[in-house]
C-alpha cells in the first residue's frame, strides 16, 4: 500500500527550529516582518517615520513620539518569557501528532508549569479565534460527542460532568480535507441549527444519523440527509471519517493530558482542529500560527481562566 504523503511529511527538526528561530534576535526579526511586512507603523497615529532603539527593541513615532515594542498589543504582550522559547513552544505544540501536556512543555522550554501552561492556552486561544473564521463546505459528516463523564453517575447522553460538542468533518472524493470541533450548550434543535449557521457554508450537503435534534441542520436552511443507525455510535463508510476523527481528538487531549477543565475544553478542542487543517504543510506551522498571534490582542491570565485549574489537572 502506497504512503500517505500528509502523513509521511517532514516537517521541521529541532535542529532547523534552532537554526531559523535560536536566538532573540531572528525570533524579533521574524515578528516585526509579520507584523509589519511593509515596514513600521505607529498603533497610535499610523505614522511611518520612527527611530528604533536596539538595546531595548523600542520603535519611536517620529510624528507623535509613542514608544512601541513588536510585541505590544499582541499574544506576546507583557510576557518576560524570551521569544525563542515563545517559537519553541509553537513548534512543539503544532508539531505533535497529538498534544503535548503542560508539564512536558515546561521541561522542553525550560519554564515552570504555570509559565507553559500559560503560554499554551494563550496560543490554544489563537487557534481557537482563527478556526472560528472558517467554515465547512461541500459533503459534511456532522456526529454527537461528549469530553469528560469520568466520574460515577448517570450513563449515556445527558450524564453530568460531560461537555457537549459536534464534530464534523468536511469530505472531497470520499476522503477527509477539514474538520471543525465545536463545543454546543446541548444537543437540541435550536443548538444544532445556530452551530450550522454559524459554522457550516451555505450549499453544503450534511449528513447527520437520526438523532432529533440533528433537525436543526434543515431549519438553518441546508440540504441534509439522515442516515438511522440504531443505538450507540454510528457505523458504516457514511460515517468513517468523524468516527475516525473522534477517535483521534479524544485520544489526543485524553490520552495525552489526562484532565481537561471544561472551562478550557474548547481550546483543546480547536487545537487539534487546528493541526489537523493545516496538516498538509507541516514546515509552515510555526510561521502560520506565529502570524496570528502576533495580530491577536492580549489575553492575559484573567482572560483565559479566573481561577488557575486545580493542582489534580495540572499535567494538562
Amino acid at each position: 500500500m502506497a504512503r500517505n504523503w500528509v502523513q509521511f511529511q517532514r516537517g521541521l527538526s529541532l535542529v532547523e527550529v534552532v537554526a531559523r528561530y535560536g536566538t532573540e534576535e531572528k525570533c524579533h526579526a521574524a515578528l516585526v516582518a509579520m507584523r509589519w511586512p511593509d515596514g513600521f507603523v505607529c498603533p497610535k497615529c499610523s505614522g511611518r517615520a520612527h527611530s528604533y532603539y536596539a538595546a531595548r527593541r523600542l520603535f519611536q513615532c517620529t510624528a507623535c513620539r509613542v514608544q512601541t515594542s513588536v510585541r505590544a498589543g499582541t499574544i506576546f504582550h507583557k510576557s518576560t518569557t524570551p521569544l525563542t522559547k515563545w517559537f519553541l513552544a509553537i513548534h512543539l505544540i503544532t508539531s505533535s501528532k497529538n498534544d503535548i501536556a503542560s508539564l512536558e512543555l515546561a521541561r522542553q522550554i525550560d519554564v515552570k508549569w504555570d509559565t507553559a501552561w500559560l503560554i499554551k492556552q494563550k496560543l490554544m486561544e489563537v487557534m481557537r479565534e482563527r478556526n472560528a473564521t472558517y467554515k465547512l463546505a461541500g459533503d459534511v459528516q456532522v456526529d454527537d460527542a461528549y469530553l469528560g463523564g469520568e466520574k460515577a453517575g448517570k450513563p449515556g447522553r445527558g450524564a453530568a460532568n460531560k461537555l457537549p460538542f459536534i464534530i464534523a468533518v468536511a469530505t472531497r472524493d470520499g476522503n477527509p480535507i477539514y474538520t471543525q470541533l465545536r463545543c454546543v450548550p446541548g444537543f437540541t434543535s435550536k443548538a444544532m441549527k445556530d452551530y450550522a449557521t454559524a459554522n457550516i457554508a451555505l450549499g453544503a450537503r450534511v449528513l447527520s444519523d437520526g438523532l432529533a435534534c440533528f433537525g436543526g441542520i434543515a431549519q438553518a436552511g441546508f440540504e441534509h440527509a439522515v442516515s438511522v443507525t440504531g443505538g450507540g455510535r454510528p457505523q458504516g463508510t457514511a460515517f468513517e471519517w468523524v468516527n475516525t476523527g473522534l477517535g483521534n481528538t479524544k485520544g489526543a487531549i485524553i490520552g495525552t493530558c489526562r484532565s481537561c477543565d471544561a472551562r478550557h475544553a474548547p481550546r483543546y478542542l480547536a487545537s487539534y482542529e487546528y493541526r489537523y487543517n493545516r496538516r498538509f504543510d507541516l514546515p509552515k506551522m510555526i510561521e502560520r500560527l506565529a502570524a496570528v498571534a502576533i495580530h491577536t490582542g492580549p489575553r492575559p491570565h484573567r482572560f483565559i481562566a479566573a481561577v488557575r485549574p486545580k493542582r489534580a489537572e495540572m499535567p494538562g
